[in-house]
């Protein structure tokens, strides 16, 4: 789980990213349900997918079609 986040697109267009926390007792999949607000599509993804570079972080784009793992609860 240390290696995992979880983005979805925010009402603004930019995107979120959730670091889960190891220690809290659930799966990525229920964080994800409970953390990423209510009916916004979220992606599930590996640190290593995620530019390393954050200068220009508020530019990252995801398209709407990559949000397929889940919905926010």
């Amino acid at each position: 789980m240390e290696n995992t986040r979880i983005i979805y697109k925010q009402t603004n267009g930019t995107i979120a990213i959730i670091t889960p926390s190891p220690t809290c007792g659930r799966s990525v999949e229920e964080i994800a349900k409970k953390d990423v607000p209510s009916g916004m599509p979220y992606k599930i993804v590996n640190l290593s997918d995620l530019p390393s570079d954050r200068t220009f972080r508020n530019a990252w784009e995801i398209s709407d079609a990559q949000l397929t793992d889940g919905v926010g609860e």
